[in-house]
């Protein structure tokens, strides 16, 4: 029987992407005294609604409430809990097996991925973590069970949807250039763009909005700003 504060059997994780300037990261938990990563995650409250759950562990990590987040896939191979990792968590943080069994207990995890400027973000861990740190998309340490397929899996469907939806939008400032949009696109799909066609493109699908040059240096040298329309 599982705690009565909780759905049963029921959990989601969360990959949070954001962008440095030049490459993709994504946060990742290393819990307590144990060599483990994992992504951040949780339970669903009995009276909460599962959206509900994701925004709140997604605030209490990063700190930010408008954030972009889509449900993508839910993982429920039978064999996912089987791993051993979670009790091992449980016995490094001191906590009493037999009392939190029903986190033992096969689980369902929905997955979520999220879209973040990288610096407005301070990550925290939570109370069973050292830390919760930014680690680039192709230099993940080992995760438990299944999250290294819940990353793949994320990243595919970012991929499939960032012309139609252009989430870069929630990794770059409000107002930014065609080169720093051109340097998601690439860090996403993990491959060179050619500047031309890509500024083309992007002007096609008219979704931007041109502002005035960014001034940093001779001025027939300056960049357009852009931003997304609302």
């Amino acid at each position: 029987m599982g705690d009565q504060t909780f759905l049963n059997n029921l959990a989601y994780d969360s990959v949070i992407f954001g962008f440095s300037g030049d490459s993709l990261k994504i946060l990742v938990m290393e819990y307590h005294n144990t060599g483990l990563f994992a992504l951040p995650g949780g339970f669903i409250n009995l009276e909460e609604d599962l959206d509900k759950a994701v925004k709140r562990g997604l605030k209490e990590r990063t700190g930010l409430e408008n954030i972009y987040l889509e449900q993508f896939y839910t993982f429920g191979n039978a064999k996912r809990n089987r791993t051993g990792e979670m009790e091992t968590i449980l016995k490094a943080n001191h906590m009493e097996i037999e009392t939190l069994r029903w986190i033992l207990d096969r689980m369902v995890s929905v997955a979520y991925y999220a879209l973040i400027n990288i610096e407005e973000v301070t990550p925290a861990p939570d109370s069973l973590s050292d830390s919760c740190t930014w680690y680039e998309i192709d230099n993940l340490p080992p995760l438990i069970q299944d999250h290294t397929q819940i990353v793949e899996k994320a990243l595919e469907v970012l991929k499939q949807n960032l012309d139609r939806k252009l989430e870069g939008v929630n990794l770059l400032p409000e107002k930014f250039t065609m080169n720093q949009l051109q340097k998601v696109y690439e860090a996403i799909m993990g491959e060179k763009l050619h500047r031309g066609a890509f500024q083309r493109k992007m002007l096609s699908l008219g979704s931007l909005v041109r502002h005035e040059k960014q001034f940093s240096g001779a001025a027939h040298k300056a960049p357009y700003l852009y931003s997304f329309k609302s």
